[in-house]
This record gives structure tokens, C-alpha cells and sequence, in this order.
């Protein structure tokens, strides 16, 4: 297998889920005593999550392209960024490398696509609502997004950053999250998109009855496919 490289801490919480995802993929794929050979950067969170708020995302660019380089010079084969907001630098991530970076824009359209939905709602940080990176990467596949109300998305970044990021679920925020997407449905979405890696360790499947989106499980997916050369 190809190792991965994989760029986590951002936050811990849900870098765990893709490391379990990944590893509980190989084993069904594999058998046995099989795991996936990963090398990990997993990063201090609260400088980021500063940066973002002052808008240094040529900094958040920089230091994560630091950290992608180095990776592969270790021996990983394939560069995955366990976060769904920082892809917003994505470019500068991979600037200079000369291995794939898995973009999971790209990995959830394509999901997305072999479903047949057209139209989805995209949750997430403020900024991957409110920026183009996600947007653009969806309707590049012919896949329309819609997004909450400002009041709504004001929440749900609060949720994450106060909420998920630091292992609290609470049953009230869950439910706020559940009419949020039925109010979604009602503007026309045919599914829902989970664009925050946190935001699958609060909303499961058998949650709603729309089909979810679960972005860290689809770029496990992608990893463990290229690893393995083995697609889904």
C-alpha cells in the first residue's frame, strides 16, 4: 500500500475519525492484521483558528504547505488535509509538491454526482459557507449549493468552535442542526452536505431521513482507494 500523509489537528477531535476511518477501511478491504501506513502532522489548532479570524489565510497557506512538504519528504505518496475550512488555501497547500493532494471539494462532488442530486445544502464554518472554494468545486460536477440563513450560519460556526471542537454534544444544538437542514430541504436541497469534520461526530445517519454527506468518511474513501489502488 501507498503510504498517506495526513495533516491533522484541526481540530484533534475529528482527525481521530479519519485515522479510525481510514485504518476500519483497510481492514475491511484487506483482512487480517492490515492497517494503512500513515505518516501524521498534526498541527496546534488555536494559532490557526487565530489566523483565521484575522484573515491570514496567505499565513495558514504557508506553514500548512510547510507541513504537506514534509510529509512527503518522509515517504508519503499522497497529501490528505483532515479539514474541510482549510481548503480554502488549498492551492497554497500544495504548492511544490510533487505527490497528489486529495481535495475533499473534489471527493464529496463526486459522491454527490454518483447519487444523482443536483442540488445539496452545505454546512460548515462560516467561511466554508460563505467563501467560494466549496462552491466552486461543487458546481464545477453541476452540483448547486445552498446555504443557511445568516442567523443559522452565525450559529452553527459558534457550534463548532465552542461545541464540537472541544468533544461537547449537546442534544438541543443537535436539534437546532436537524431544523436547520429541514429548512434547507424546504429551499430545495435534495441532500446535505456535512462540510465540517466535526460535524458528522454530532449528526449521524438516522438522523434525517435526506442523504447525508459525511466528508471526512468520503475523503477516508478517497485515501484508502489511492492507497490501495483499489477504487469504490
Amino acid at each position: 500500500m501507498k503510504p498517506i500523509g495526513l495533516i491533522g489537528g484541526m481540530s484533534w477531535e475529528s482527525t481521530v475519525s479519519y485515522y479510525e476511518a481510514m485504518n476500519r477501511l483497510v481492514r475491511t478491504r484487506k483482512g487480517g492484521l492490515h492497517s494503512l501506513p500513515v505518516y501524521m502532522a498534526s498541527v496546534d489548532f488555536a494559532p490557526y483558528a487565530h489566523m483565521q479570524k484575522e484573515g491570514d489565510w496567505n499565513g495558514i497557506g504557508r506553514q500548512l504547505n510547510q507541513e504537506a512538504l514534509r510529509l512527503e519528504k518522509a515517504g508519503a505518496e499522497a497529501i490528505v488535509l483532515a479539514t474541510n475550512t482549510m481548503h480554502a488555501v488549498a492551492d497554497d497547500i500544495a504548492s511544490g509538491l510533487s505527490i497528489p493532494f486529495l481535495h475533499i471539494g473534489d471527493v464529496a462532488a463526486k459522491k454527490i454526482s454518483s447519487q444523482g442530486l443536483k442540488t445539496v445544502g452545505l454546512l460548515g464554518t462560516s467561511f466554508t459557507m460563505e467563501q467560494p472554494f466549496y462552491h466552486e468545486r461543487l458546481n464545477a460536477n453541476g452540483i448547486q449549493t445552498l446555504i443557511p440563513s445568516e442567523e443559522d450560519r452565525i450559529f452553527i460556526h459558534d457550534a463548532i468552535f465552542t461545541e464540537l471542537c472541544m468533544g461537547v454534544f449537546k442534544h438541543e444544538t443537535k436539534a437546532r442542526f436537524l431544523a436547520i437542514m429541514d429548512r434547507l430541504r424546504q429551499d430545495g436541497a435534495e441532500g446535505i452536505v456535512l462540510g465540517c469534520t466535526e460535524i458528522p461526530l454530532l449528526i449521524k445517519e438516522g438522523d434525517t431521513d435526506m442523504p447525508l454527506f459525511n466528508t471526512p468518511e468520503i475523503h477516508a474513501e478517497e485515501a484508502v482507494a489511492f492507497a490501495t489502488a483499489d477504487p469504490f
